[in-house]
């Protein structure tokens, strides 16, 4: 198999893994001020992903070192073009956080709200703007003939990018939900069960209409293997979703998982051997082969990957693991 290719599918499994772990944890922050009543409760919620957020963020750090010097000019072309977008996401990872580390420094009631906020209004501006950048890849965005993005920032915003948007932000929010569930204990299990419900089936409403609004704006579907993939993830959101309103969060974690991994994996499917559509010309694309590194750096990158990622996902199984109990009251130091 070509290595560009390996490096492909590398890269997509990195960003499925990123949009599966981290998209609880985005759910979570969202969620933190309306589901903890009070500062212990909150506590509790924000030690529920303690162990988990910045390992989390490792996929998504990986995914860019990938694209870096696996595919340059993809890598290039894209942080030009969606330069105010990523600086954004770039600042809200910042702040959020600077909010987990600095929240229990001090006892002051103001202090605590203001970072509970900021948790919540970064982990929302995040959720919905990984929508919106995935959308454009596929939808096409201003690339010329020398590979060079030369549109503005409001070439990223229409009605299907934001459609992306919001469907991201209701299935993270659903999946922070239904982790919650999983991960306390009385009262905020139970706002976290309700939650869940709510958000499952507005998640899947808005997932078909991405998905018929991606008949329409994208090419994507001409893969039949990226609308099949598609479909799937569809069904199983609301598979997810009936399985949450019995209270069976185990299961519905995995499903809306899946769910998140078979959604994402469409997109790569889609667009692949493209990595960039240009809306001016279909030629003018960035492909795999057009965008890569040289054949001797692809294959020193495979030999290094081959080493250090089993370990990587070992610690990752392993943290997951040790931290499998579900955190309650007893759990905080008073």
């Amino acid at each position: 198999m070509d290595l560009a290719v390996v490096w492909f599918l590398l890269v997509s499994i990195l960003f499925i893994g990123f949009f599966f772990l981290e998209g609880f944890d985005f759910g979570v922050g969202i969620l933190l001020p309306f589901l903890g009543k009070g500062d212990r409760e909150r506590r509790i919620i924000i030690n529920s992903i303690g162990p988990f957020w910045d390992g989390n963020e490792v996929w998504l750090i990986t995914a860019g070192g990938a694209i870096f010097a696996a595919f340059p000019i993809w890598y290039s072309t894209m942080f030009s073009g969606f330069y105010l977008a990523l600086l954004l996401v770039l600042l809200a990872l910042i702040l959020r956080g600077v909010a987990f580390e600095f929240r229990g420094k001090h006892e002051s009631k103001m202090w605590r709200g203001t970072w509970d906020k900021i948790i919540c209004g970064s982990s929302f501006l995040l959720a919905t703007l990984w929508g919106v950048a995935l959308a454009n890849l596929i939808k096409g965005v201003p690339i010329d003939k020398s590979m060079n993005y030369v549109g503005g920032f409001f070439d990223l915003i229409s009605l299907y990018t934001l459609t992306a948007g919001v469907t991201t932000l209701l299935v993270f929010i659903f999946h922070g939900a239904v982790f919650l569930s999983l991960k306390t204990t009385g009262d905020i299990e139970k706002r976290a069960l309700k939650t869940a419900s709510t958000f499952g089936i507005g998640g899947a409403v808005a997932g078909l209409l991405l998905i018929l609004e991606s008949f329409l704006e994208t090419d994507i579907f001409k893969s039949s293997s990226a609308l099949a993939a598609a479909i799937a993830a569809f069904l199983l959101l609301l598979l997810s979703y009936f399985f949450i309103k019995r209270g069976k969060s185990w299961i519905a974690m995995i499903s809306n998982g899946l769910s998140i991994a078979l959604g994402i994996g469409s997109l790569f499917l889609g667009l692949f051997p493209r990595v960039m559509v240009s809306s001016i010309k279909p030629e003018y694309s960035l492909t795999i082969f057009n965008a890569a590194s040289s054949a001797n750096t692809l294959s020193l990158m495979t030999k290094v990957a081959l080493i250090f990622i089993p370990f990587i996902l070992a610690y990752q199984i392993w943290t997951y693991w040790i931290f499998r109990k579900r955190v309650s009251d007893e759990d905080l130091e008073y």
